[in-house]
């Protein structure tokens, strides 16, 4: 018997792009309680029965990328199960993305989820040193230096981002 009810597959962090070295964890919810269920997951096609409702990628790489989606069968029967859930398309990068700052310039960096544009009581980090607690979501920099180069993140209730590069250049390209 197939349940009407279609599993959910979350992230944590809940954004597709990844960055390598990072932990990802990959979650199969189905209405009704997480106790009754064996899960089932495939992923790029392969099916994988790790048969708990999270699917955990420690330290990812590129060869984590790729789509994952779950099933559930009820424990009493072998033949009660879920349909598939829809496809979560992970993307795991195995470099940072670069953002060329002019020193002097000023840099305010945000931090958003999918599911909420404005963020509130975010906790923002540089090279894994806490800077501040915001409760705008926002982080602004009036003057940037050499100093400031490194990387960034945002923590918001206990989530984590994935760490973003800044570099810096000199102001000789810059006209004052």
């Amino acid at each position: 018997k197939l349940f009407s009810n279609k599993p959910n597959v979350t992230l944590q962090p809940s954004w597709t792009q990844i960055y390598s070295g990072e932990t990802i964890t990959v979650r199969c919810e189905i209405h009704g309680g997480d106790t009754e269920w064996d899960y089932e997951w495939e992923t790029n096609s392969r099916i994988k029965a790790p048969n708990q409702n999270e699917y955990r990628i420690r330290s990812a790489s590129s060869s984590n990328s790729g789509n994952y989606r779950c099933k559930g069968r009820m424990k009493s029967s072998q033949h009660e199960t879920t349909e598939w859930s829809d496809s979560v398309t992970l993307t795991v990068s195995d470099s940072n993305p670069v953002h060329p700052v002019t020193e002097g310039a000023s840099v305010s960096l945000s931090c958003s989820l999918r599911t909420q544009k404005i963020l509130s009581n975010v906790f923002f980090y540089h090279n894994d040193k806490l800077l501040q607690n915001d409760p705008r979501g926002e982080l602004k920099i009036s003057a940037v230096s050499k100093s400031d180069e490194g990387f960034y993140k945002c923590q918001y209730s206990g989530r984590e981002s994935a760490q973003s590069w800044m570099s810096v250049k000199g102001e000789q390209d810059q006209n004052m």
